[in-house]
């Protein structure tokens, strides 16, 4: 789902709230792939013929967590980057605030050039201020 549909839908503070659990449960997929890895060396020690299995279970567990604390590391960041933007410079409310879709604005992504990072037309709910956030 689009960052502005799941805004719309949800709300800033819960959109907000909903990137962190995911974003950490990807941290909770990472550890036990690490818990994986760890218990994967410790069982290498067993015969040639279990020895491969042992070897493709850390290779798989590995893969899964470097892919874990990318996605990690990018819903954090990238929830951490539209909350610093959520301040109202009017009357300094903290995520009180509608998305709003003007022309001016492109709604997909695919209207938007690749050099240019997308942004949302915000309204104030409080004083009604507007203003632009960058995804």
């Amino acid at each position: 789902m689009a960052i502005e549909q799941a805004i719309r839908q949800r709300g800033f503070r819960r959109w907000y709230e909903r990137e962190l659990l995911v974003g950490h449960s990807h941290l909770v997929l990472l550890l036990l792939c690490v818990l994986t890895i760890v218990g994967g060396m410790e069982a290498f020690s067993q015969p040639d013929a279990t020895r491969w299995l042992m070897v493709a279970c850390v290779l798989v567990a590995a893969a899964i967590g470097l892919w874990s604390l990318r996605r990690y590391l990018f819903l954090l960041t990238r929830a951490e980057h539209i909350a610093n933007q959520a301040v109202c410079a009017q009357c300094e409310a903290y995520g009180r605030w509608a998305v709003e879709r003007p022309e001016a604005v492109p709604a997909r992504r695919s209207e938007v050039a690749d050099d240019e990072p997308e942004r949302l037309q915000v309204c104030c709910r409080g004083c009604g201020w507007r203003w632009h956030i960058d995804c």
